[in-house]
């Protein structure tokens, strides 16, 4: 028979231990075809919450108590319950469940189901058709949960239909959590940015995701845990995480090495002008952009492919030779933009230590179109990788890809 085991993390929750027991021990029974057991990871609870728990497994064979020594925070906790569970415990499937019974227990079956069905990873979702938060919450509690779920759809640009990234409410099979953990055990997230992070790891890897709607409630007894600086440390650990994926991009890092270069332009543009001719100056100023971007080229771009030292001087030179064509077209942009539109004044931005104009326009529309071309010959030239001629296999993303992530939606 398959076996899924409820983790319940545990800090100072003495007063809900037995409660949550006899409401999952009641929905252990209508539960066909799986073993159902249940595994509290207490982080040595100064209530005594081990305690109670210990207890509890002397009389009830489906309950069992794993103790951190010292407090270690949700994310640790979870990853040592998961590991127990699917190591010693010979688990098929895995739950998260909160100690306060804010997840309801009468959807496990549904989870199970969704399973079946063919997900990996089943979250209990608040947020989809059929889901909900508690209605007395204040408006300042439902706009930090509802803002911050769509801040992360937002900054992740996720487009798999997943309504809930924080929930805690979770059931995942063996498979996800060997190919997360490892990624979860090094990652700078604790607490409930494990949540987001254990989701977006497992997205990352291509899982397939269903969401089982329920209604979240507030919990009976004790404190709850969540606090400003849960607040503060996930947005800090979505933006982290979503440069770390952008720098994974080869053409990103490109990109924005060519808009520091694009400022390095115009800023040179504008220091030159006031000595030299318009030409001379733009001359002038695209070479000081290339010596911009072939440092940071080498040290970020195609940190994989680094120059030796006694390469540089050679490679700097087919580095210009290939921007060549790149500055001829942007010369070719300003000649026409100069004798066809005029060179004039138009607006000033706060920022900007000069007044934009119609010669810096020019140089910005010759810029995007070199962009292209210098990508191109960089990456096939200047730092083709060895052996493969004019070959690069990691121009696009070198991490993994969620493209083949998919979401599904289960009936409440």
């Amino acid at each position: 028979m398959r076996k899924a085991v409820v983790v319940i993390p545990t800090y100072n929750e003495r007063e809900n231990v037995i409660p949550v027991v006899r409401a999952l021990l009641a929905v252990f029974e209508e539960v066909e075809g799986w073993e159902m057991e249940i595994l509290f990871v207490d982080d040595t609870s100064p209530d005594g919450t081990f305690e109670v728990v210990a207890r509890l497994a002397a009389e009830q064979e489906a309950v069992h108590l794993l103790v951190n020594e010292e407090k270690a925070g949700l994310g640790v906790a979870y990853l040592k319950g998961m590991n127990h569970a699917f190591g010693k415990m010979g688990a098929n499937v895995v739950f998260e469940f909160d100690a306060d019974l804010s997840h309801d227990p009468a959807k496990l079956p549904a989870f199970l189901a969704a399973l079946e069905a063919g997900a990996d990873l089943v979250l209990g979702s608040r947020y989809t058709a059929g889901g909900s938060i508690p209605d007395d919450w204040r408006l300042h509690r439902k706009l930090l949960s509802r803002g911050g779920n769509a801040f992360i759809r937002l900054v992740f640009a996720r487009r798999d239909g997943v309504s809930d990234w924080t929930t805690g409410y979770r059931a995942l099979r063996r498979e996800v959590y060997e190919s997360v953990a490892p990624a979860m055990a090094t990652a700078t997230c604790s607490g409930y940015t494990f949540q987001i992070g254990f989701l977006h790891e497992a997205l990352a890897c291509g899982f397939r995701v269903a969401e089982v709607p329920f209604h979240f409630v507030d919990r009976e007894r004790g404190e709850s845990k969540l606090t400003s600086e849960y607040i503060f440390n996930s947005l800090i650990f979505v933006a982290r995480t979503r440069f770390r994926d952008l720098g994974r991009w080869r053409f990103f890092r490109f990109s924005a090495v060519g808009s520091t270069g694009a400022l390095v332009q115009l800023l040179a543009l504008n220091l030159w002008w006031r000595f030299l001719p318009y030409q001379l100056a733009f001359f002038l100023a695209v070479e000081t952009a290339v010596v911009s971007n072939f440092t940071f080229n080498n040290l970020w771009t195609f940190s994989d492919r680094p120059l030796r030292t006694r390469q540089l001087p050679l490679k700097f030179i087919q580095f210009n030779a290939a921007s060549g064509a790149s500055i001829g077209l942007q010369q070719m942009v300003a000649l026409v933009g100069q004798f066809a539109v005029g060179l004039f004044p138009l607006f000033s931005l706060p920022l900007l230590p000069f007044r934009v104009s119609t010669g810096h326009l020019y140089a910005v529309v010759g810029i995007l179109l070199g962009m292209a071309w210098n990508f191109f010959f960089y990456n096939r030239l200047v730092w083709r990788p060895s052996g493969l001629a004019g070959s690069d296999r990691s121009s696009g993303s070198v991490g993994r890809s969620g493209d083949g992530a998919g979401i599904e939606r289960s009936p409440e």
